[in-house]
């Protein structure tokens, strides 16, 4: 496993990305929703790895729903950098991260897979995540 780092703009918050997965394997998503195009978001995740938010001031961590309430988007609460989002499926906590927040953003990534998610399901969409994104650390 080897760890990469992202961090909101003041560094008040950030995450710690755990993968096993080489960078150029990593499957980067772009939702087109209104919300992810306004925040020009991408996103990576791996089911077999981890990650951790931390930061030098994890109060500054904030959280926002919308849509069909199942996850929160996480912010700082300073700077208002976007982290990535966060939901609980089973009693696990999962996220997907925006990988605009890593430092440094690995140069080999994929080109990002424009996704849509309209018309799915509430369990459809607990569904994908429980399978697709990653187990938050404490």
């Amino acid at each position: 496993m080897k760890t990469y780092r992202g961090a909101c703009h003041c560094g008040a918050v950030g995450y710690e990305y755990r993968t096993a997965l080489a960078t150029a394997a990593w499957p980067v998503r772009a939702c087109q929703c209104t919300f992810c195009v306004k925040h020009g978001a991408m996103y990576t995740s791996d089911p077999v790895g981890s990650v951790r938010f931390a930061g030098d001031d994890p109060s500054r961590l904030v959280r926002y729903r919308f849509g069909q309430h199942t996850a929160d988007f996480v912010f700082c609460g300073r700077c208002g950098s976007y982290l990535g989002a966060m939901t609980e499926e089973d009693g696990k906590r999962l996220a997907v991260l925006n990988l605009r927040a890593m430092e440094p953003m690995p140069a080999d990534l994929p080109a990002p897979q424009p996704m849509s998610y309209d018309g799915e399901s509430k369990t459809d969409r607990n569904s994908r995540r429980s399978a697709r994104w990653t187990p938050v650390e404490n």
